[in-house]
């Protein structure tokens, strides 16, 4: 099936915002790989991110992670970045790097080192006051090895009032988004390991406060998208964090180990109305690329989210629907796979060609010599990493 006008419409609606760390070299517990031309300042950070939105015009907001990211002036970073075609986006706070939060950070037993956690939050606010973002997310690496290590019941009630301190200090159009994860930095509890954890400690903090969807932190065979479902029903989807898992964490390429469930996921995020200009979800990446480049990794995940948006918005509802109603199991299942089947590339690559930008985004920007020219230009220095 073709991609109708109304479609196109539509996807001219979508935003991926990208991740400025994406952009630094990474890698494994074992090795992280430097490449040639990595960034190393924020300002290089989104000169490379520009590259992405340049050309694909999918991506016109880059998110921070503080410190990675400190600047001495964060209105000159706006407008540097303006300059560039792109805006900051989410500030991303970090507590899992700093020796005295080994124990925990907004869950710790210690009234110090969790109210400094705390600060580091309303630090993060600061930020977003001076860079104008929305959206204050928050990965709490907090969690326990071993049983009887931490009290498990005191970890939540300490971290609903760590939670609701940050909370208060957010101002009338800035959210507070609390993302989740089943394992790792810890083994034994995660002190906000799944979506109800997170659902439970955003409800109680008022309408401001929402939950972040990585696809990559689920346990194996969790149906993700059933919970896109329950979240937009309950108001609470804020935002996604694309990225795909094979075995366990999160950062492969999004739709790298499973297109079929970007595709299922994106379904539900439309029919649930997260999709378009009257939706507040943000689309947002969150991977690490360890062995591939930067930048063609980031244009390949915002295509591969912008291909099976299309798709997802040529399911035929009301066929659908029918079959549902008809209980038609096999029938209503033809239907989401013959969206799913359909190869929008030639369509999108034509819409893109009509809107001034290359039909084969990854070929321009092969072609285009910035990769070459940045491994020349960026020598000396020390190049952004995880810590950096």
């Amino acid at each position: 099936m073709a991609i109708d006008q109304t479609t196109l419409d539509l996807l001219a609606q979508q935003e991926i915002e990208l991740p400025s760390w994406a952009f630094g070299n990474s890698g494994t517990r074992f090795k992280v790989f430097a490449s040639p031309g990595t960034p190393r300042t924020v300002e290089e950070k989104l000169a490379d991110a520009a590259q992405v939105h340049r050309y694909t015009g999918l991506a016109p907001s880059v998110a921070l992670h503080i410190p990675w990211d400190l600047v001495d002036d964060f209105g000159a970073l706006a407008a540097y970045a303006k300059d560039l075609g792109v805006r900051l986006g989410t500030i991303n706070s970090n507590t899992f790097q700093d020796d005295d939060y080994k124990l925990g950070s907004l869950t710790h037993h210690d009234d110090r080192i969790r109210q400094k956690a705390i600060d580091h939050h309303f630090a993060c606010i600061d930020v977003m006051s001076l860079t104008g973002s929305r959206d204050l997310k928050i990965w709490l690496p907090d969690g326990t090895n071993y049983a009887g290590q931490g009290d498990i019941r005191g970890r939540q009630e300490r971290l609903a009032e760590s939670l609701a301190a940050i909370y208060d200090r957010l101002g009338p159009d800035q959210r507070l988004v609390l993302e989740y994860k089943i394992f790792e930095p810890y083994f034994y509890t995660m002190d906000v390991p799944d979506w109800g954890t997170a659902y439970t400690h955003v409800a109680a903090l008022g309408d401001r406060a929402v939950v972040c969807l990585d696809t990559g932190h689920h346990a194996p065979s969790t149906n993700i998208e059933f919970i896109v479902a329950q979240l937009l029903r309950l108001g609470k989807l804020g935002s996604f964090d694309f990225n795909s898992r094979n075995y366990a964490d999160d950062d492969l390429i999004v739709g790298a180990a499973d297109p079929f469930q970007l595709f299922r996921i994106i379904v539900e995020v439309v029919r649930g109305g997260g999709y378009g200009t009257g939706s507040d979800v943000a689309f947002m990446l969150d991977q690490c690329h360890n062995i591939e480049e930067k930048i063609p990794g980031q244009i390949r995940s915002v295509l591969n989210v912008q291909e099976m948006t299309a798709r997802a918005l040529l399911v035929d509802r009301a066929a659908l629907a029918a079959a549902q109603e008809a209980g038609d199991v096999l029938g209503a299942n033809d239907v989401l796979m013959d969206a799913f089947y359909t190869d929008v590339r030639p369509d999108l690559a034509a819409w893109r060609e009509s809107r001034g930008l290359p039909g084969d985004p990854m070929a321009a920007f092969r072609s285009s010599g910035y990769l070459e020219q940045i491994a020349a230009d960026r020598v000396g220095g020390t190049q952004a990493g995880w810590g950096a």
